[in-house]
Order: C-alpha cells, then sequence, then structure tokens
C-alpha cells in the first residue's frame, strides 16, 4: 500500500472531494465522531428529555373475545432534531403490565440486576414494539391463570423513576367479551 503512495499513481487534489488529499494537510479536519450519549447525559435537563420522547399504546381493537390473545403495540419516539439518553433502573431499558401486573406475571420469574442501563434514542427515531397478551396470568413458572370478562389496562413505559408523573407511560384499556371458552 506504501508503494502506491509514494509512486504518484494516485491523483491528488485538495479541491476534488472524488480523489484523496494530501496528507499532513494544516487544515482542520472536520469533527467525525461526537458522543452523544454523554453529551445528551450531561447537557439536557431531565424536563427535556422527558418531554422529547412520547410513549403510545394501542390496540387494533377495543373488544376481544375471552380467550382471543390481545395484540398491542408500544411506540415510542423521539420528537427532538438530536439524540436523546435515558439512565434506566436496570437493563431492561422498557416495561408493560396488566392492571399494574408487571409482564402479566404475578410470579417473579426473572429477577434484574441492579445495575443501572441505557436506552438510546436516535434524532428523530421511533421505536416500534409489537406484542400480545394473551389473557391470562402467570402464577407460577408452569401455571398461568385464566382472566374472566371485563375491563383490562394494558400499560407500558421507560423503566425509569416515575415514568407515569414523568409523561413516558401511557396504557389502553381493553374489554373482554363472551365468546369462545
Amino acid at each position: 500500500m506504501r508503494r502506491i503512495y509514494e509512486s504518484g499513481a494516485l491523483h491528488r487534489d485538495d479541491d476534488d472531494q472524488f480523489s484523496p488529499s494530501e496528507r499532513g494537510s494544516d487544515r482542520p479536519q472536520a469533527m467525525r465522531w461526537i458522543d452523544a450519549t454523554a453529551l445528551s447525559r450531561r447537557l439536557l435537563p431531565d424536563t427535556v428529555r422527558d418531554r422529547a420522547v412520547s410513549i403510545g399504546v394501542s390496540t387494533p381493537r377495543t373488544e376481544y373475545a375471552s380467550g382471543e390473545w390481545i395484540p398491542f403495540r408500544v411506540t415510542m419516539r423521539n420528537s427532538m432534531p438530536f439524540p436523546i439518553t435515558f439512565r434506566t433502573a436496570s437493563p431492561i431499558p422498557w416495561t408493560w403490565s396488566v392492571d399494574g401486573v408487571r409482564e402479566a406475571s404475578i410470579a417473579s420469574l426473572r429477577d434484574p440486576p441492579a445495575e443501572p442501563g441505557e436506552f438510546k434514542f436516535g434524532r428523530g427515531e421511533r421505536k416500534r414494539f409489537p406484542k400480545r397478551w394473551t389473557q391470562t396470568f402467570r402464577v407460577s413458572k408452569s401455571e398461568w391463570e385464566r382472566v374472566g370478562r371485563g375491563e383490562y389496562t394494558i400499560g407500558a413505559g421507560l423503566n425509569v423513576a416515575n415514568a407515569f408523573e414523568r409523561g413516558l407511560y401511557d396504557e389502553v384499556t381493553v374489554r373482554v367479551v363472551r365468546g369462545r371458552e
């Protein structure tokens, strides 16, 4: 490779963007890399960060037959033209729940580490997470309990302290009606 550069076989021109420039140029180079995560953490106040990201939970319908799976989508969007980073309570960046029961599981099957994590959003980035609830609650490692008819609230939010108060949480209510059982 060294021979090519020293042989003069390459046409070099500082003004032509499609040819290599001379090495050791005195002109300053453009900043090629910025640690956006560090900048977001150090420069942005929490209130700006919280307002920048919106979270929505949606279902295709509001009524479902008993025994039918309920699909829902969690959509998170950064509305700012710069990246946003949240420090989360654990490596799990966001959680969902049904009537306040995390991941519809009464039995604790996994205990995430107590170490903090990060959840990053690029400029104007939208993240979508499709999920489904089987109309059951897990009561032990191998046992599930079906729910009866009625209204249930599916919620999702970032895994941060006071997510509801900070506007980093959303929920939708669905109704389970008589159907196939």
